[in-house]
């Protein structure tokens, strides 16, 4: 594949897409049979392959929000973002299983495809599915949300690239995932 800063059309326009490249979600989700609630993303950013787990961006507000709604320190090491999920009943993962993406551009998505979320609803007692962002959350309408079951709940996404929206209105749209965590009035065990 070139390496291409700029491609132009025959047209003459330029191609959004020339810097694009098919990537795969190279590690699994996170869950166990306490997990309420599934919150995903679109597919890992390169920082967050690099990393090895979900948001790991060092701009990416996620854990800064999610620790924050919590009234806990923030957690920074794979182990103890997998630890805080896990204790709070989060299961984590993303929709995509694989897609061409140009960098971090979720707009930039092209020829995707899903991960069967079948294997965390049948496994865990998940009574709300949360989207980080209207990409994620397309996706999981379009692919997803027929064999799950659920309706998606949409959140603003904590990626650095949406800093029109306040850490403060983050906190309070975020807080819903909380309330769906720690709401007694759900028999546990059904959907």
């Amino acid at each position: 594949m070139e390496n291409v800063q700029e491609k132009v059309t025959e047209r003459g326009k330029r191609d959004t897409h020339a810097e694009s490249c098919v990537v795969f979600h190279e590690f699994g989700p996170v869950y166990d049979e306490t997990s309420r609630v599934l919150v995903l993303g679109t597919i890992p950013s390169p920082k967050s392959r690099e990393q090895g787990f979900y948001y790991g961006h060092p701009r990416n507000r996620f854990w800064k929000i999610l620790s924050a709604v919590w009234e806990e320190e923030e957690p920074v090491t794979v182990e103890d973002r997998r630890a805080f999920v896990l204790r709070h009943h989060i299961a984590l993962w993303d929709v995509l299983a694989s897609c061409r993406i140009r960098g971090a551009s979720d707009a930039s998505i092209r020829d995707a495809v899903p991960n069967d979320l079948k294997q965390v609803i049948q496994a865990a007692p998940i009574r709300a599915v949360f989207c980080t962002g209207t990409r994620a959350m397309d996706l999981y309408n379009r692919y997803c949300r027929a064999s799950v079951g659920l309706d998606g709940i949409r959140l603003p996404s904590t990626s650095p690239a949406n800093c029109a929206v306040s850490e403060a209105k983050l906190m309070e749209a975020y807080r819903m995932i909380r309330q769906y965590t720690e709401d007694k009035s759900y028999i546990y065990g059904r959907r």
